[in-house]
């Protein structure tokens, strides 16, 4: 059933419209009416982060709310914050893999670095209560589940340099280490019977996975249960996620790309074939089963809109299906009658909902929109399509201002590269289109939801198979009767950085103004100078390895290029606990050795991204001045004789 057609309940005053036009004239009504400006759009958050989960009387729903955790009652839908619970300093050590209530209802765990070091935590819901669980003094852990009967919790830890599985005693504190490789193993879970514990191992290139079991109590009996490979893991185990067990202990749920698509999978234990859930050419995620075992909830992502599905047996029902929007953390209550989840859309942000299992009722828990009509005055995007110049079909969201004129335009590259556009609501890009900007936001090769060729198509070609795709885009773009043609920007983070670096290098003439944001320019340095495992990890698995394709590396690098470059650049990076990115301040160093046109600034008390509200505020000002001045001006560059 289409999500604009589900039955709504709110709670609040209401009054009829003629009733509030008389208190207001018309000026008033019109200057309601007009754009947002930067602070009205900074102000629309989501109250709702993700990690949904149900009490055990099934009455309240638990949610991430900014640093700490609220529930909100289902009935009343009265929310409250669980004090003094504060997740940490850090926000990527905490995703669902790490708040979990234990099965009994009386304890939630859950991972933070509050106390210097990301460690496990308990708090009471009965006291309000809460310690500190574990004191292992590591840099990272990756997960956690509880033992059915609630006395132990398994998680996966790096001690020792590399993730091994552990558990503690809720009641003593006391530590085992359950698995010693060296290669990563994470994302423990339990059998329902509390006998196994079933856990990940990752291959060293993070591109094949090993569903283990192993014995609960002294991690005898290591059985390999499935195999899955060519599924590479950027999140070493988080993109995979858990392997879980049915309520009747005899069959495992696993995703898995073997079919082209990232599709849910079911293992006998008892080593019978692998089947579908529920074969489709759409990324599948947030798959569970129910209480009762009988169902499988899952969603399918297509084409960036994201369905809520069921299936039982062989049939799929489809129970949320919005026009545009993206639903996620889907999580059955303890009785498998009701569903609770999240959704979002390009005009709204993220709120939590519950619906019955049989897709009839919804009623909507958190209202995160300010006051104000401010979903009426956002731009709703056009999803489209082009041909790339090698015939490949790019999808896109386009977003243009509602009155005619005469606008320039911004291609607005995603991260990843292995990631996607979805149909979210984009703070950053509705500020743009609201101040006279045209933006595209394409899901070029390379982009995760449109099948693993796709998601390969720009292996060992960055910034040039990768940019056809972008330049086939911008003449897309110049079509257009709202768009002024002579003037295009491009703009993105991490790979998009990447890619606003490669694009003022590898088409010289293709853009009028360029933002990188946290972006690198030369893979050659990269890989002789310190970063993360997971950069390394994705490079390799890009463009091969460093040692067997440095030519390949070094066309990738945009820096070699740089006496190419003709268009205006705008460098913007975050500082945190460590200096910024040497890539952003050698690319800036280089441009002005060459005596191009740039500026660059790094934004404090980051991390790498700019990603504080106050920072964000200022960073999004820089670049309006920026574009402003070299996308709005007045001066036209005739053809060269």
């Amino acid at each position: 059933m289409s999500f604009h057609k589900i039955k709504m309940f709110r709670w609040g005053l209401f009054v009829t419209v003629g009733f509030i036009l008389n208190l207001f004239n018309s000026s008033l009504v019109k200057a309601q009416e007009t754009d947002l400006d930067i602070d009205q759009l900074l102000s629309i958050s989501s109250q709702v982060s993700g990690d949904v989960q149900w009490t055990k009387d099934g009455d309240q729903v638990m949610f991430k709310s900014g640093d700490g955790l609220s529930l909100v009652d289902v009935d009343e839908k009265y929310i409250q914050q669980i004090k003094p619970i504060t997740l940490g300093k850090a926000g990527h050590f905490l995703s669902s893999q790490h708040i979990n209530i234990s099965p009994n209802g009386e304890l939630i765990a859950y991972i933070s670095d509050k106390g210097g070091n990301p460690e496990v935590w308990l708090h009471s819901l009965e006291s309000g209560k809460g310690y500190q669980l574990t004191k292992l003094g590591q840099s990272g852990l990756n997960a956690l589940s509880w033992s059915p009967d609630s006395d132990w919790i398994a998680f996966s830890g790096n001690r020792y340099g590399n993730y091994d599985i552990w558990k503690v005693s809720v009641e003593s504190g006391q530590i085992h280490q359950m698995t010693d490789d060296d290669l990563y193993e994470v994302n423990p879970s339990w059998t329902p019977d509390g006998e196994r514990i079933i856990y990940i191992k990752l291959n060293d290139e993070w591109t094949n996975h090993d569903i283990i079991s192993i014995n609960s109590k002294d991690a005898s009996g290591s059985i390999i249960i499935e195999q899955d490979k060519d599924f590479f893991d950027y999140g070493y185990g988080r993109t995979f996620g858990f392997a879980q067990v049915s309520p009747d202990g005899k069959n495992l749920l696993f995703p898995s790309h073997r079919n082209g698509w990232i599709n849910y999978w079911v293992k006998p234990l008892n080593g019978g074939d692998v089947r579908p859930v529920y074969q489709e050419q759409a990324d599948q995620s947030n798959g569970s089963w129910s209480p009762d075992g009988s169902s499988i909830l899952f969603t399918s992502n297509y084409n960036g809109t994201h369905k809520l599905n069921i299936v039982r047996g062989s049939n799929m029902t489809t129970i949320v299906d919005p026009e545009m929007g993206v639903v996620s953390d889907p999580v059955w209550s303890p009785g498998g009658n009701t569903i609770a989840f999240t959704l979002t859309t390009p005009t709204t942000p993220k709120d939590l909902f519950i619906i019955d299992s049989k897709g009839e009722t919804t009623q909507q828990l958190t209202y995160s929109m300010p006051a104000g009509n401010y979903s009426e005055r956002l731009v709703k995007p056009k999803k489209i399509k082009y041909q790339s110049t090698d015939g490949l079909t790019i999808s896109a969201y386009l977003y243009e201002p509602e009155e005619p004129g005469s606008y320039p335009g911004i291609m607005w590259i995603h991260g990843g590269p292995t990631s996607q556009y979805n149909d979210t609501f984009e703070q950053h890009v509705q500020y743009f289109v609201n101040n006279g900007y045209v933006v595209m936001q394409p899901n070029i090769r390379g982009s995760s939801g449109y099948g693993k060729n796709f998601e390969k198509a720009n292996q060992k070609c960055w910034g040039h198979c990768d940019m056809d795709d972008v330049r086939a885009g911008v003449e897309y773009l110049k079509k257009l009767p709202n768009i002024n043609p002579d003037k295009m920007g491009i703009h993105g983070t991490s790979y998009g950085g990447i890619m606003s670096m490669a694009a003022i290098a590898f088409a010289p003439d293709l853009f009028q103004a360029s933002i990188p944001a946290s972006g690198y320019g030369d893979w050659v340095s990269f890989y002789h100078k310190p970063n993360e495992l997971r950069h390394y990890k994705l490079s390799n698995y890009e463009l091969g390895t460093f040692e067997e394709n440095e030519n390949i590396w070094r066309k990738a690098s945009a820096i070699y290029e740089i006496d190419q470059v003709k268009t205006p650049v705008f460098l913007v990076h975050g500082i945190g606990k460590y200096p910024p990115s040497p890539q952003s301040e050698q690319f800036a160093k280089e441009l002005e050795a060459h005596y191009k046109t740039f500026e660059y600034k790094a934004y404090p008390n980051e991390h790498y991204y700019v990603r504080t509200k106050e920072n964000r505020r200022q960073m999004l000002l820089d670049m309006h001045k920026f574009l402003d001045k070299f996308l709005k001006d007045n001066v036209i560059k005739h053809p060269s004789n």
